[in-house]
């Protein structure tokens, strides 16, 4: 039974574009939850051991088949064009702040960055990133982070994102922030004002 159950593990996760649970990989194979996760175990030793294109990784509350690191770069030459573009700097910061401040509305977000952040809000809501959780004591509605984050960022839960006290940045690249900073702030101030 538990070469069948690996291969049946296999081929579920090679189904499934989301991670699934090992409780819902349980129902499927009507097998125990240990023995889920002892099979996923020895699926994922094997996979390394084989050194094979594919990795047993846990993401996002489940189990999911993903690309071995080493594919990456061929990977993106065969994938070269992106389904969707990628987040603008608004967006990126936007996403950045609902990340690490989860739950925060609209208005604290804006407060943060300096600008509204309605349209990037939107496109992140949109893209499936971040979603609606609630109201502030105020009204606001407030946002967090999806699975689909995780998925994307390669996270098993949301406490897995890296410290920002330890962000260290060499000299050189302190200097390249705050000059790139500067300038995104000049640009800002100009929009502003707009023509006289």
């Amino acid at each position: 039974m538990t070469d069948e159950l690996e291969r049946t593990l296999e081929a579920l996760l090679f189904l499934s574009s989301d991670p699934v649970p090992a409780a819902g990989l349980a129902d499927a194979t009507g097998a125990e939850l240990y023995e889920v996760v002892t099979a996923l175990e020895r699926l994922r030793e094997h996979y390394e051991f084989e050194r094979r294109g594919f990795v047993v990784r846990e993401l996002a509350g489940g189990f999911t088949l993903t690309t071995h690191p080493d594919a990456e770069a061929a990977a993106r030459r065969l994938l070269a064009r992106p389904r969707t573009p990628p987040l603008t700097a608004a967006q990126s910061e936007t996403l950045a702040i609902v990340a690490y401040l989860q739950p925060v509305s609209r208005p604290e977000i804006a407060r943060i960055r300096g600008v509204s952040a309605e349209s990037a809000a939107a496109t992140l809501l949109e893209r499936g990133v971040i979603e609606e959780a609630g109201r502030s004591q105020f009204g606001a509605v407030l946002y967090r982070t999806t699975e689909l984050f995780l998925k994307l960022f390669g996270l098993g839960e949301i406490a897995e994102l890296p410290e920002i006290a330890g962000f260290n940045p060499s000299p050189d690249f302190e200097q390249e922030l705050r000059d790139r900073l500067l300038r995104a702030g000049e640009a800002r101030a100009g929009a502003q004002s707009g023509p006289a």
